[in-house]
Order: structure tokens, then sequence, then C-alpha cells
């Protein structure tokens, strides 16, 4: 018997699944995984509970689907821009780091208010470690094809010590993205923080690591 071919989703349940998801984006975004219910996510969404689930399976897959949905976007942005830089046989560590961040940055700061609820989104899986998985299939790949192309530049370096550099940079953009205002408070009439700031940090602190001697204190 031919099996039936299964039916592809209508306009109006892409846009209902759409809704559901930016509503748990926002909600899981400022709130975190236990303070977002699946009653509240509805309610912003517009819809029924039951369509919570339809769409969105549980409250944990649910967070999978909200948290996978633009990774692709940002790694495609961010290894287009590695390529633009390897085209332009321009590579070097300040440049790696520009890449990386500032695609994150351009979208968080252009994209509207869905990406800023990202990067709070992305915060919340980077410090929670039941998320490791999660983080692994989104982040990793393209976090280790810099890692990657950073150890040619300093072939020198351990892998570690380009692991950690990259993760501290990462935790200085998301703080960047949330914690600005912070700059305003410390000091009043400060002009916004410049992404270029961030990146000259990053490119320093990253290099001090990658250049000290295997064991060498930090202290």
């Amino acid at each position: 018997m031919e099996k039936q071919r299964k039916r592809a989703p209508s306009a109006r349940s892409l846009q209902t699944k759409a809704r559901i998801l930016d509503a748990a984006e926002a909600l899981f975004a400022e709130r975190g995984f236990e303070g977002a219910s699946l009653r509240d996510i509805a309610a912003l969404a517009g819809v029924q509970v039951g369509l919570v689930h339809h769409h969105g399976g549980g409250k944990e897959e649910l967070f999978h689907q909200t948290v996978t949905r633009r990774a692709d976007e940002l790694a495609d942005v961010r290894l287009a821009g590695l390529e633009r830089l390897r085209a332009e046989g321009a590579l070097s560590l300040r440049g790696l780091l520009d890449v990386f961040m500032r695609a994150y940055v351009t979208l968080a700061r252009t994209g509207g208010p869905h990406w800023q609820h990202y990067g709070r989104l992305v915060a919340h899986v980077s410090a929670d470690p039941r998320w490791r998985p999660l983080a692994a299939q989104c982040f990793d790949p393209t976090a280790n094809r810099f890692i990657e192309e950073i150890l040619a530049l300093y072939p020198q370096a351990e892998r570690q010590a380009a692991a950690t550099g990259q993760v501290y940079s990462v935790a200085a953009m998301l703080a960047f993205l949330n914690t600005g205002w912070r700059i305003e408070a410390l000091s009043p009439g400060a002009a916004e923080a410049q992404v270029d700031q961030l990146i000259a940090f990053c490119t320093a602190g990253m290099e001090a690591i990658l250049t000290a001697n295997p064991g060498q204190s930090q202290g």
C-alpha cells in the first residue's frame, strides 16, 4: 500500500509556530528556562496551550527549538566573514575576533528585538552546564573552526589556551550586549560602548594567553 504523503505545513501553521517561538524566545530570555511557563508563552503568542505543545512539544523541546532556529543564520554570517578574510589574505587574531563577534553584535543591534532576546537567551545557555549538548550542537562547530584558524596563527600555543581565550571572548561579547548600561552607570554621560573597544580588549587578552609559556602563572 502506497504511503500517504505528509502534507506540508500551511502558511497559517508556520505563522503560528513562528509566533510561539518568538514568544518563547522573549520569555526564556527574560526569565530563564525555569521562570518561563508554557502557559505564559501561549498567552504572549495569543494561542491556546495545546498549540504550544503541538508546535513545540514539551518545555525542554521548545527551549531547544528556540535556541537552534537562529544558530544556523549566525554561523553562516560568521563563516562568510571568515571566507572573506581568507580571500583577502588578511587573517589575523584581531580580524578573526572581529568577524566572530561583530557578526553577532550587528545582528543584535540591527536585527530587531528578536535578536536582542536571542543574545540574552544564549547567555542563559552559556551559564548553565545542563545545556552543554545544546551548545555543542549549535555553537561548537563554528567555534572550533575559529579556534583552528587561531592555532594556525599561533602554532606554539596550546589548544587549551585558544579555547580559553575563545570562551572568555564570548563571555565579554555577551556582557557587551546585555550589560552595556553599566558603562553609563559607572561613567555618566559616556558614549555608547563601541564594538571596536570590545574587539581590542579581547584581542589583547587572548594574545596574552596564546603567547604565555605553558604553565606560566598569569597572576
